[in-house]
């Protein structure tokens, strides 16, 4: 459920885009191709390093095991169940199955609370799909208060705190790990069921932190999203790579836009062929589960743009409960769930 403030709540969080975060060294360069990282064990003594002018700062920062990782773990005590949504892939509906996702275990009981954390800094659209766009955080003395889209959802973005909804986010890594860093470090998360982590493409920056930043508190595991054709599962294969050299439990795969079913006859037309099989074949490939397939559906684009509801107000949920995606969708749910031996309430 929502909490309870108490105290004033101070002016809403903003940027300072020209602001660096704490305890990340300050640079005299830009860090070279091949650069191990301002924090890395081996910053300043790499090849790279070499001819860089960042070498002897890199050298003399303090390196060893993250402070905060202890107050992270502890801050996430109240998190039962964290499962990452992962794609190699831009534009293959990550954010748009994160939000499905959790309107769904959201809609399945009223006493089951879920958290969206949006860790797509340059392109955060969460708050858009959840209907939340032009709200702003807020701090008490508990921390940062997400923000609450019903009484058992709430989601925390960079997006609500940007000064203007246009702002481009042009930061370096460092930066961006430190925002994530504060999301799970500084947000009153509470008491929660699940906290759903929506990554931006690629095995990265946002990546490795939330990864590390998790490690000690616990992740069920990842959900990797991937399209039908080939383009898409090239991609997803280098993803599915890094969580098992991350040490990253890979649930399954959900095979999203797989087909357009026409509300009409139900004729299912394949708009993306699997030239190579598809996510079943990759997931019999690599050994992981298929959780099964979302098909396309126009309407849920129209419910993204108004914030998971229909033109008509409702939510798309109640409305096309029966729809092929919210049929689809259910059933990718269970099959989570048994994947990360959570176990089912009220028969949902």
């Amino acid at each position: 459920m929502s909490p309870a403030i108490e105290t004033p709540l101070e002016p809403s969080v903003q940027i300072d885009l020209s602001t660096p975060l704490k305890n990340t060294p300050s640079l005299i360069a830009p860090e070279p191709a091949h650069c191990p990282g301002p924090e890395s064990t081996l910053a300043g003594k790499e090849s790279a390093c070499a001819s860089c002018p960042n070498q002897k700062i890199c050298a003399t920062t303090p390196k060893g095991p993250d402070p905060d990782i202890p107050l992270i773990t502890a801050r996430l005590s109240g998190i039962q169940h964290k499962i990452l949504v992962l794609s190699g892939k831009g534009g293959v509906g990550k954010s748009t199955f994160s939000t499905m996702l959790a309107h769904a275990y959201a809609s399945s009981d009223p006493e089951c609370t879920v958290g969206i954390m949006d860790t797509d800094v340059c392109g955060p659209s969460i708050p858009k799909m959840m209907g939340v766009e032009a709200e702003s955080i807020h701090v008490s003395n508990a921390g940062w208060s997400p923000v609450w889209v019903e009484d058992n959802l709430c989601v925390m973005s960079v997006q609500f705190m940007l000064p203007n909804r246009d702002d481009a986010v042009i930061w370096r890594g460092p930066k961006k790990n430190g925002l994530i860093k504060q999301f799970l470090k500084d947000v009153e998360w509470g008491e929660m069921d699940y906290l759903i982590v929506d990554t931006p493409p690629g095995t990265s920056d946002e990546h490795l932190s939330v990864n590390s930043f998790l490690k000690e508190s616990g992740v069920d595991g990842a959900v990797v999203v991937t399209t039908p054709q080939e383009v898409s599962l090239l991609d997803v294969r280098k993803e599915i790579d890094f969580c098992r050299k991350a040490g990253i439990k890979v649930l399954g795969v959900v095979e999203n836009m797989s087909g357009f079913v026409c509300p009409g006859c139900k004729h299912t037309n394949k708009v993306f062929k699997a030239t190579t099989g598809g996510a079943k074949r990759l997931a019999r490939e690599t050994g992981i589960p298929y959780l099964g397939a979302v098909p396309l559906d126009p309407r849920i684009g129209v419910a993204c743009d108004n914030g998971m509801v229909c033109d008509d107000g409702e939510s798309f949920f109640d409305k096309y409960f029966d729809s092929p995606a919210c049929v689809a969708l259910r059933k990718i749910v269970k099959k989570i769930g048994r994947a990360a031996g959570i176990k089912e309430q009220n028969g949902n």
